[in-house]
């Protein structure tokens, strides 16, 4: 919500000057017209204590002169009810008292969200803010239904002590106060420059040949964004060339139905609806030509002899000769074979299989041994099968 008085950096006069100024308090975050006497002798960029209703407030001159008659004209406000009126320029205790004012809130939103969240009243708590002197603090609030908050204030300012003012705010109004940065990686135009807020539909996504994707659409504040309304305008005055009633074409060789288009390039692409794998960029001027026939009850023989002329360029990389210009540095190139981990572990194989063969050639003679009486025992037990007789069914032998 930051202003700019470009007047006063311009060094010239104002010819239809005014005592009302415009004030801002913390940041931008809320802002008010105050009568500003001459005799104070304050201008844009300094800090002012202004009048309240309870104590005074401080904060800093945005806009002054022919600029804030345009701001009053713009938000319908008229200077006969401008009645508040600056006090003083702020000194250094002023400025103290604001910033420890400032440094309260944070604890007091917590607090405050303990509270109603205790309560059980369905709201959400957004901001607190502070007054310059410390004596009232505004809460801001969205809710879907209106509450009533009378026993809820009574708490809020038991466990603040200071005079509390409950304001109801929108989902928009909510991400301008919070801020944020947005999908297009700049900051939220709400809380940055944008001051009124226009409904915004989905008839314009449509216009501008937008997918209705409600994730994609929506901003920080749940609803639509408003940049979708940024370029409407333009989109409606390129739009007025095109045809109202050209969804079909009829022709000798088919319906022509229309797939989609392009409101720049003034390009409206058609296919058959018998065969939908062709398709026809048609120009608008030629969309007209073939509608008029259409209403004169004659078709022409296809919609081929329409379409305009796309080229479509081929893509040629073409390399550039560098010898010469970039030297590489010279790299000392390891053998073709093993790794390194490999020769590791290649090492390591062959101790192990060194120590192997050391142990099995000083236990290779019992081995040996082993084998010999195995082998004994084995061609006795043959020997004794052979010498006994084989015994008849019948029992003798």
């Amino acid at each position: 919500m930051s202003t700019f008085d470009w007047l006063t950096h311009l060094g010239i006069d104002d010819s239809y000057a005014t005592d009302i100024v415009e004030v801002s308090f913390k940041d931008g975050a809320s802002k008010d017209f105050y009568h500003a006497p001459p005799h104070l002798g304050v201008y844009t960029g300094d800090y002012v204590a202004v009048e309240t209703s309870n104590g005074y407030n401080v904060g800093c001159i945005t806009l002054s002169g022919e600029l804030v008659r345009l701001q009053l004209k713009k938000k319908n406000i008229k200077e006969v009810k401008v009645t508040a009126s600056v006090l003083r320029k702020a000194n250094d205790r002023d400025l103290e008292k604001m910033h420890e004012a400032r440094q309260l809130e944070y604890p007091a939103l917590l607090k405050a969200r303990v509270i109603a969240r205790t309560n059980h009243v369905p709201m959400k708590v957004t901001d607190v803010e502070y007054q310059g002197d410390g004596r009232k603090a505004t809460i801001y609030y969205t809710a879907d239904d209106r509450i009533d908050f009378r026993q809820l204030v009574r708490q809020f300012s038991h466990q603040l002590r200071v005079k509390i003012e409950m304001r109801q705010i929108g989902p928009r109004q909510e991400s301008g106060r919070l801020g944020g940065i947005g999908s297009c990686g700049r900051e939220l135009c709400c809380s940055t420059w944008l001051s009124d807020f226009q409904s915004v539909n989905t008839a314009a996504a449509r216009y501008q040949n937008i997918a209705i994707n409600q994730s994609k659409l929506s901003g920080q504040c749940g609803r639509l964004k408003c940049c979708l309304n940024y370029e409407l305008d333009t989109y409606m005055e390129a739009l007025e060339a095109f045809p109202k009633k050209a969804d079909k074409l009829r022709t000798e060789a088919g319906t022509g139905i229309l797939i989609k288009t392009d409101i720049f390039k003034g390009l409206m692409y058609y296919t058959y609806r018998e065969n939908r794998g062709l398709l026809f960029p048609i120009p608008v001027e030629k969309v007209h030509e073939i509608v008029a026939l259409n209403k004169e009850g004659q078709k022409p023989a296809d919609l081929q002899s329409f379409q305009a002329v796309v080229e479509t360029k081929d893509d040629v990389f073409e390399y550039e000769d560098v010898t010469g210009a970039v030297e590489l540095p010279t790299e000392k190139r390891r053998r073709k074979g093993k790794s390194s981990k490999s020769r590791k572990s290649g090492g390591r194989r062959k101790k192990s299989a060194e120590g192997s063969g050391e142990t099995k050639a000083a236990n290779a003679p019992k081995a040996e041994k082993k084998e010999d009486k195995g082998g004994g025992k084995k061609r006795r037990s043959r020997n004794r099968n052979r010498r006994r007789p084989r015994k008849d069914k019948g029992g003798g032998e």
